[in-house]
């Protein structure tokens, strides 16, 4: 059953975005305690962390089918509740099997959600005609801004890692009631196959969607390690890199809806493709840590509004089903998470980190000119039709 799609619909799809964000920083805020109740080292908790990754990749292509055959609604439902579920196991398990399969189920809740809610947004912003993707995108930022702050805040305060992740499951399980009525009880149209790889013009957006977010995870996990080792800054400081960087992010992802349909996507694209490399060659070069700071900030402008309009645009195409072409992006934007962090390491040891960093800006700037596949702002808001 179709229904009418008004503010109920995009109040909803952001509650389902901030959940998203605050239940992937509820876990990161009580990794240390669970590595520590495993007993287990650097290289170990890196395994096991794969073990999310791969939760996540390998639910997001069945999802489409999902949402296609159920809707949004009772996917991102039974997604949530996976969530919910494994996270306090996640703070309480002192076993490696036991962690490796909460880790592995609780990505799989993660990565349908993230996909089901990015399908569901498609939806509700092509109905609305309008540019809407930045802001949907910027309360998975904010929720990953409260879910690290608020764990972080009763940890800080003496309660246990088990009480407040109870206390993190049971803030999804509220926000989950109050957007359910809002949520898609249908999702995109069955016609196509179920399965289908990528081709054309959407493996072309998905490999874009890779290499923002192979930067976003080289901010992550090396702008510290940068300023540590080669600026000089304390360890306890020098998690204010990503800081810079994420506050940035969501400002730009607040306000690019405004960016985008005045500008259109080629504009948008271009010039926050230029922005980044701008940022990464500041934050590289210049020998002060105050310009690394500066620079990371640069990067969160430029990538904020990126990946927004690229989800946009496979929602406009119409080579591949919305139910194919959706979870392909999403899953090359994990893969680019993934690998990225990697890659920058492997870089850096046979090279240098900022050397890695200067490939970063020249991948950016690909993304830059590949701006021109999108429509011109003469036609805000609009895709070229893509149909082989």
């Amino acid at each position: 059953m179709r229904v009418n799609i008004g503010s109920r619909e995009r109040r909803s799809t952001r509650m389902l975005l901030f959940i998203a964000g605050f239940a992937a920083a509820a876990w990161a805020s009580i990794v240390p305690f669970a590595k520590t109740r495993a007993s287990l080292d650097a290289g170990m908790l890196g395994l096991l962390l794969l073990c999310l990754g791969s939760g996540s990749i390998l639910s997001m292509p069945l999802t489409g089918a999902l949402v296609t055959r159920y809707g949004c609604r009772k996917v991102l439902t039974v997604a949530c509740g996976i969530m919910c579920l494994t996270l306090p196991l996640l703070a309480v398990a002192s076993s490696i099997p036991l962690l490796a399969v909460a880790l592995f189920a609780f990505g799989v809740g993660l990565g349908c959600a993230d996909c089901a809610v990015n399908m569901q947004a498609i939806i509700v912003e092509t109905a609305s005609g309008k540019a809407l993707m930045s802001g949907f995108h910027g309360f998975y930022s904010i929720g990953g801004i409260v879910g690290s702050a608020s764990v972080s805040a009763l940890l800080t305060l003496g309660i246990s890692p088990g009480i407040s992740s109870l206390a993190a499951a049971a803030a999804i399980l509220g926000i989950l009631w109050l957007a359910f009525n809002g949520l898609l009880p249908y999702g995109s149209s069955r016609e196509g196959p179920a399965f289908a790889l990528p081709r054309g013009f959407v493996l072309f957006l998905g490999v874009l969607c890779c290499i923002v977010f192979l930067v976003e995870g080289a901010m992550l996990d090396w702008s510290g390690v940068f300023l540590s080792e080669y600026r000089h800054v304390p360890e306890a400081q020098s998690g204010f890199g990503f800081a810079s960087f994420a506050l940035a992010m969501t400002s730009g992802r607040l306000t690019g809806d405004a960016i985008v349909n005045r500008l259109g996507p080629r504009i948008t694209v271009a010039a926050g493709g230029l922005l980044a490399v701008a940022g990464i060659m500041t934050s590289s070069l210049m020998p002060f840590w105050e310009w690394a700071l500066l620079g990371y900030a640069l990067v969160g402008l430029g990538c904020s509004n990126i990946v927004p309009v690229l989800f946009s645009a496979v929602g406009r195409q119409k080579t591949v089903p919305q139910a194919v072409a959706v979870p392909a992006i999403t899953t090359l934007g994990y893969a680019g998470v993934l690998a990225g962090p990697a890659g920058i390491g492997f870089i850096a040891h046979h090279s240098s980190l900022p050397t890695a960093f200067l490939m970063l800006a020249a991948l950016m700037a690909a993304v830059a000119i590949s701006s021109q596949a999108l429509e011109p702002t003469d036609i805000p808001y609009r895709l070229k039709s893509h149909t082989d």
